[in-house]
């Protein structure tokens, strides 16, 4: 099993930018791939991004790509989501996840941190 800890969530202004983490402990994160998923209160989950287990494979959601980055260092046991030029639509709680591959996904989740964009 693997234990998932996001971090780096916070509020900032539209435009502004914001790095999470997801640390894995237990199995190590190498094992995973990793998704960035969002969750505004009254809406279904979606995938933001993800990342393969050795990170020569990504996928963003139309909505993030160009601005949004996925990035893992596995010798940290650590995960990335950079998230640059941030929107107001952007405001959501962000969980990361485990899988197997970045379309198939354990129920292996962070508790997730809060992102905020507001002006």
């Amino acid at each position: 099993q693997v234990q998932l800890v996001e971090s780096g969530g916070g509020s900032v202004h539209p435009g502004g930018s914001l790095r999470l983490s997801c640390s894995a402990s237990g199995n190590p994160l190498s094992m995973y791939a990793i998704g960035w998923y969002r969750q505004v209160p009254g809406n279904q989950r979606e995938k933001v991004a993800a990342i393969s287990k050795t990170g020569d494979g990504a996928y963003y959601n139309d909505s993030v790509k160009g601005r949004f980055t996925v990035s893992r260092d596995n010798a940290k046991n650590t995960a990335y989501l950079q998230m640059n030029s941030l929107k107001f639509e952007d405001t959501a709680v962000y969980t990361c996840r485990a899988g197997t591959s970045i379309t198939s996904w354990y129920n292996y989740w962070g508790q997730g941190t809060q992102v905020t964009v507001s002006s």
